[in-house]
């Protein structure tokens, strides 16, 4: 096994610790001869004179420069026995001396040896060796790295992951969902691999491909499967990394970057989050940041500065295509921006799939139904939902999921986590007319989304909740459909209104009225949808360097403002009156639908579907997935 210099210093520095404390303890010699002459008892100085006065001490040997006193004496309280005893003297004791030689006793003096101070010398030089000798280490350690003296902190060199064979553990085949930008990369290994077949008809390799897609969409895996399919070196890097508090090192660790990406031609460089420092310049209320701005100029110059970067390919990711800086995103750069948006109805299949491999689920349980419900979700929403189906599995000591942990597991991912179910019976018929009421509604309209189910278990803020299943297509949305959404979330507060009364109408609708002030609003000032004409008097763009909603300057007079107003209350209201009729309509319905769902506490959509089928017509909606 090969031992890293992280490890040999892990284990060696104690060691060596521990071993100078035993060699200080041991080999460094204080006062032989004392240790040699040790005395079997102790003695007191006024005791050691009482026995000389008594006659009863031979032999007196000083030690430690007349600090120590072994003596040898015989008498009746030591047992008529000549034993040593170790004598501890004053600092000055002049009439010691003369004592002893009066009594004729027999003295000897023993001077400490001159080596000590050698010893403690060499003791003390130990240490600061060995530190000089860790510093030299590291310092010769990074000057063999990073190629030059100098460099032993490293601040101006860049922190790229570098892989000669990228064995990320990702190919082309794990990646689902975004077929579109797999093509797109496909292309770009078969350049790398087969070049001549390009450059046959004057084709050049692209400089840059830009990723551009919402969070969890897969980029960063796309990248790991380019480096796992192309075999050829591979940098991996987070625009964060190169953005430090010391001015220029952001800069000098793209040139760093580059010069390595040049040195293994034809490679692959991959930057995460590039909008980390590739966003506009001269932004900001107080002006841009100057360490930024450099590091994104540096890397505009070795894109595409007057040196080219032949065989080198730049691929970037970010969330945030509308902040990057546009002399970034031009071609020549970044020649290719590739999508990659939230997987449709095939895509979410073949993601499942994907995920499904490691995992036991259930031989019943079709993906085709997970996939269609499962609108707006992304490869990560979908890993994780499979994750949570599987925790869930082991909670309830199944041996394979089943259609119930994954259908809890949406639940979880989209409202919150299950509460308590709801005890007091007013509380509870209260919300279950007020969610029959939107599921009634929604239900009975033509262009509005089918029930799924409809539930009393509190999940997150909800205290009940009525699922709809969405059709696939949310792009292109009719003046019919948007309408159908605003009635189908006024049923809560029309049943409410209808049932109980104007005197108990609660505040559970709040959130439903937001979003119907909100479809309502855009209708009037986005899509052209009222009498005011085909206007857009407002829309989406903001400066995102001044703060979300920091920016509110209308672009129409105070006059077409109160048309404005008019209208949205004029659509919200014809919405209302048409919404209560439905419900008035149907009160016998919503009775039974109300006791069937508090003693059952969920209705699925098929039930549901049936039981007003019983008393009208149900309109003929789009075809979608049972």
């Amino acid at each position: 096994m090969k031992l890293s210099w992280k490890t040999f210093l892990l284990w060696s520095l104690p060691i060596m610790i521990i071993s100078f404390f035993l060699w200080q303890g041991f080999l460094t010699p204080t006062s032989n001869d004392l240790n040699n002459n040790i005395a079997n008892s102790r003695m007191t100085y006024g005791r050691f004179l009482e026995y000389l006065d008594m006659g009863w001490v031979k032999k007196v040997d000083i030690y430690d420069n007349g600090h120590t006193a072994i003596i040898e004496a015989v008498g009746p309280e030591l047992g008529n026995r000549l034993q040593k005893i170790r004598v501890e003297l004053p600092a000055s004791a002049p009439e010691l001396i003369t004592k002893l030689k009066k009594n004729n006793i027999d003295l000897d003096a023993h001077p400490a040896k001159n080596n000590t101070a050698i010893w403690n010398l060499i003791g003390n030089l130990f240490f600061p060796l060995l530190l000089i000798g860790g510093l030299a280490y590291l310092f010769r350690r990074s000057n063999n790295t990073n190629g030059g003296p100098g460099q032993a902190m490293s601040f101006g060199k860049s922190k790229a992951l570098f892989q000669m064979e990228a064995k990320t553990g990702v190919v082309f085949d794990d990646v689902a969902g975004i077929d579109e930008a797999k093509e797109e990369f496909e292309e770009v290994v078969t350049f790398l691999k087969q070049p001549e077949s390009f450059t046959a008809v004057g084709a050049k390799i692209p400089k840059g491909v830009l990723l551009i897609g919402p969070p969890g969409t897969g980029k960063t895996l796309l990248a790991k499967a380019i480096a796992g399919e192309a075999n050829v070196p591979f940098f991996s890097i987070s625009g964060s990394e190169f953005v430090e508090m010391f001015v220029g090192v952001g800069a000098s660790r793209v040139r760093d970057l580059f010069k390595k990406a040049k040195e293994n031609a034809p490679c692959i460089v991959f930057i995460d989050e590039i909008d980390a420092v590739g966003r506009q310049r001269g932004t900001g209320i107080g002006g841009g940041n100057d360490e930024r701005e450099q590091t994104l100029n540096q890397l505009l110059t070795e894109m595409d500065g007057f040196e080219g970067n032949t065989g080198i390919i730049v691929i970037a990711a970010t969330n945030r295509a509308d902040i990057l800086d546009s002399a970034l995103l031009r071609p020549g750069r970044f020649d290719r921006q590739v999508s990659v948006d939230v997987p449709d109805f095939k895509g979410r299949l073949a993601i499942l799939n994907v995920h499904a491999r490691n995992k036991k689920i259930d031989p019943k349980v079709a993906l085709s139904i997970i996939a269609r419900r499962t609108p707006g979700f992304s490869g990560a929403d979908l890993a994780n939902l499979l994750n949570e189906a599987a925790i869930l599995t082991v909670r309830r000591k199944k041996n394979a999921i089943t259609l119930n942990e994954i259908d809890t597991s949406i639940d979880r991912i989209v409202a919150g986590m299950e509460g308590m179910p709801l005890i007091d019976s007013k509380s509870k018929r209260l919300i279950a007319y007020h969610e029959v009421g939107h599921a009634i509604v929604g239900t009975l309209l033509k262009d509005h989304y089918p029930v799924q189910k409809v539930t009393l278990i509190p999940r997150g803020q909800a205290r009940g909740l009525t699922w709809f299943t969405p059709s696939e297509d949310q792009n292109l949305i009719s003046r019919s459909e948007i309408k159908a959404r605003i009635m189908g979330a006024l049923g809560g507060r029309a049943a409410e209104e209808i049932v109980f009364g104007d005197s108990e109408v609660t505040t559970g609708a709040s959130n439903d009225l937001q979003q119907i002030t909100s479809m309502a609003r855009q209708m009037v000032t986005r899509f052209g949808m009222s009498s005011i004409g085909p206007l857009s008097l407002e829309n989406e763009e903001s400066n995102p360097f001044l703060g979300r909603g920091m920016v509110s300057s209308s672009e129409y007079s105070d006059e077409v403002a109160i048309k404005i107003d008019e209208q949205i209350q004029k659509i919200v209201q014809e919405c209302h009156q048409n919404t209560l009729i439905i419900i008035q309509e149907n009160r016998v319905v919503i009775d039974r639908l109300v006791d069937l769902l508090i003693e059952q506490e969920t209705i699925e959509g098929e039930e549901f579907r049936e039981i007003i089928a019983e008393y009208t017509s149900i309109p003929q909606k789009y075809e979608y997935a049972k």
